[in-house]
Parts: structure tokens; C-alpha cells; sequence
């Protein structure tokens, strides 16, 4: 389940410099990439089961759907231009597609992590008693942001622990050997490593809520001249989870079957929704993404990638990225917005008119 890492983003400009920013223009045909996440199990399950065609039909055009096994291809291939949209978390948005130069708008935000990514300790009972350890993670991950962000929740910064880069198929058996004794990491491995002896769980993603946000993204201008594209991705998402979301035989059925595809079972895939803050209702989603709180959010994650180096090379600040909420502010270079928070479709979906 790799996922939700920034490391792609030299290889995406690298991309880039061949492909070039991809302009679009009006078509019927439609490519969209995805990876396996609890919160984007939909999308497959929407492709299975004849949802993608039903509102693709509806608006006179072909989505293909397609299953990446690696999180960070599936991002490059869709900043190269070869995909139309992808499914991606706001940070990795902003520091892959954006700072390639891919202008690139979030036309539905799914979800966000509400304790599906955690900070495990091996014989420590608080965050505190991190200090001075090895800390196992994802190198430029989210779990490396969920650490920055707990670490200041104790007025401790990165300066306090060494990281050590670790690959996320590796994180279970990593911490069953001595030299592991911390380590920030996702589910399933999270549900995991929490049962094994001495591993205490000091801090998650629901301490920070709606920071680390699961999306549909799409490529802007593509979505400026195919708006019927927008809102089949619309109506494909809010029929899937609907059903998923339901207490039926049919929504226990797409549940099970989601668990199944991800590599687990129902219970399983219950638990992760149990720590998803999962937006099946539309009007949920666009009062998220016009909250203040989404400004904040992204302050804190250009700050990060920044500091990380992530905004591309010799970037001069934080600054040098626009990033555009609902309502037109926006935070960064005005001359230069590249990643654009939308709630266009979702408030079609919300008021009945997709």
C-alpha cells in the first residue's frame, strides 16, 4: 500500500522536461489513474461494478479507470500528461503536479486522515519520550509531516530525533527487530504494529484533523474544456460511497468487496473507515474545502515541503507556488497558481444538478 509520499517529485519535473505541460483540448475520452488507499477504494469498485460507465454514458464520454500498484508512478504518469486525473493527498498535489508546473484543481476531496496515520513508540508511554531516538518513516512522506506536526505539538522539532528512511512494506517487521523503538507510518500497518508487544501509540492524524486530505485532482485546463468530465467524476464518487456508506446488504457488500481488493476483509476495511473522515455527502465536502481551517492546512504543508525542498529546485520560499481556495484567495504567488481547491462539482452534487 505505498502511498502518500512526496520522493517523486525530482522524477516528475525530469517527466516533464520531455512531456512538457500538456495542453488540452475538448475530447470524449478520459483516462483516470488510482492506488490502493481505504479512501480511494471507491473508484475501483466504481469501475467493477458498471458506476463509472453509468455516469460516464450520462454525459456522452469514455473514463477509463486504472489500478497503480505505486502510489508515486500513478502521480508522475498523470503530471507527465498521460492521465487526466489521479487520486493524491493535498501535499503530494502541491509538491509533484504543481511544483512540476502542471496546473491542477481538486474537484472532489474524499476524505481526510482521522487516525489512519499514527506515531508508534516501543516502550514509551507519551510523544515525549521520542527525543534523542530513530524515528522510521517514510522519508518525505506524510508520516514525515504527521511527524514535524507532532513534534511541535511538544515544542520538539525534527533537531530532537534522527529519521531513518524506511519503505513502507517494511515497517511491520522493521519494528519487530531491537534497533526500531519509533516509527510513523499508515494503515494497515498501523493496526499492525499496534498489537505487537511494547508498541504504544502516542499520536495520530486525529489530532491534526483535515490536515492530511485524500483527493480526486484533475488537470485544470482539461477541466475547463470537458466541465461534463467534472461532473461524471461527481456523480461517480457520490454514487460509489452512498452505497458504500450505507447500512444494507448492498453497502456491506461493496464494503467487503473494497476490504477484499485492498488485501483485507470487511472488518478489516471497517476498521480503516472507522479512522477515515469519509465525505459521502457533498454538502459535507464543500463546507471543508470553504472552511478557514483549508488555508491554514496549506500554510502548514508549503511550510513543510519547503523547508524539505520540495517546491522545486532553488524555489525562494513558500511563497512560489499559488494555491487557490474556493472564493478565489489566494495563498502564494498570484501570478503563478498552480494547485486550485474547487467545490464547482461538488456543489452541483449537493444541490441535485449533476
Amino acid at each position: 500500500m505505498c502511498r502518500r509520499t512526496a520522493l517523486a517529485t525530482l522524477t516528475a519535473l525530469a517527466v516533464l522536461a520531455v512531456a512538457g505541460p500538456g495542453l488540452a483540448e475538448p475530447k470524449k475520452d478520459f483516462k483516470v489513474a488510482w492506488s490502493i488507499y481505504v479512501g480511494w477504494m471507491p473508484w475501483g469498485y466504481a469501475a467493477d461494478t458498471g458506476i463509472v460507465k453509468k455516469w460516464a454514458d450520462k454525459y456522452g464520454i469514455t473514463i477509463e479507470v486504472t489500478q497503480f500498484n505505486d502510489y508515486v508512478e500513478s502521480i508522475n504518469q498523470y503530471t507527465a500528461g498521460a492521465y487526466d486525473a489521479v487520486t493524491v493527498t493535498n501535499m503530494d498535489a502541491l509538491s509533484i503536479p504543481s511544483a512540476g508546473g502542471v496546473d491542477t484543481t481538486a474537484v472532489i476531496v474524499g476524505d481526510f486522515s482521522a487516525g489512519n496515520d499514527a506515531v508508534i513508540l516501543k516502550d514509551g508511554a507519551t510523544l515525549a519520550d521520542i527525543k534523542g531516538r530513530n524515528v522510521n518513516l517514510v522519508e518525505f512522506s506524510v508520516s514525515h509531516y504527521l511527524l514535524a506536526r507532532a513534534l511541535d505539538s511538544v515544542g520538539m522539532s525534527e533537531q530532537d530525533v534522527k529519521v531513518v528512511n524506511t519503505a513502507d512494506p517494511d515497517m511491520v517487521g522493521a519494528f519487530q527487530t531491537p534497533d526500531v523503538t519509533a516509527m510513523v507510518t499508515w494503515n494497515p500497518m498501523v493496526s499492525e504494529i499496534v498489537k505487537l508487544p511494547g508498541a504504544t501509540k502516542v499520536f495520530d492524524s486525529s489530532q491534526i484533523p483535515g490536515e492530511i486530505i485524500d483527493l480526486m485532482v484533475a488537470n485544470t485546463q482539461v477541466l475547463a474544456d470537458n466541465p461534463d468530465f467534472g461532473k461524471a467524476l461527481a456523480g461517480i464518487w457520490y454514487d460509489t460511497v452512498t452505497v458504500m456508506a450505507s447500512d444494507t446488504p448492498e453497502g456491506a457488500a461493496a464494503r467487503a468487496a473494497m476490504g477484499a481488493a485492498s488485501g483485507t476483509d470487511q472488518a478489516g476495511f471497517e476498521d480503516q473507515l472507522a479512522a477515515t473522515k469519509l465525505f459521502a455527502k457533498p454538502a459535507d465536502a464543500v463546507g471543508f474545502v470553504t472552511s478557514p481551517d483549508l488555508s491554514k492546512t496549506m500554510d502548514h504543508v508549503r511550510g513543510f515541503l519547503f523547508d524539505k525542498g520540495l517546491l522545486g529546485s532553488g524555489a525562494p520560499s513558500a511563497d512560489v507556488i499559488g494555491i487557490e481556495l474556493p472564493g478565489g484567495a489566494v495563498l502564494g504567488d498570484t501570478g503563478n497558481v498552480k494547485l486550485r481547491f474547487s467545490d464547482t462539482y461538488m456543489k452541483l452534487a449537493a444541490d441535485g444538478a449533476l
